[in-house]
């Protein structure tokens, strides 16, 4: 085997992970969204409104909390800053 076909191997050996990673990130990201939308239902009950700031703020220190790397605590910010913006457009079901 060549020293490229052996690199191209490579890549798809990583390529493949990647793609199952993606599987449960996308697994995770519905069930994360099925709590924040019964949260969302509940929070009339509570006489809480829809969007809480303090919250996103404990939500972004829990995942700095969580970083070990290579992304930076601003990515991840980044990030749920997004996942957070599409949950507030998301429809109830």
């Amino acid at each position: 085997m060549s020293e490229e076909s052996s690199v191209l191997a490579q890549i798809e050996e990583h390529r493949a992970k990647i793609d199952e990673i993606d599987k449960e990130l996308v697994a995770l990201l519905n069930k994360r969204a099925g709590h924040s939308l019964v949260i969302r239902g509940l929070k009339p009950g509570a006489h809480m409104g829809l969007y809480d700031p303090k919250r996103e703020e404990e939500i972004f220190e829990k995942v700095d909390s969580y970083n070990d790397g290579p992304l930076y605590n601003e990515n991840l910010r980044e990030i749920y800053a997004c996942i957070l913006k599409v949950m507030k457009e998301t429809p109830s079901v």
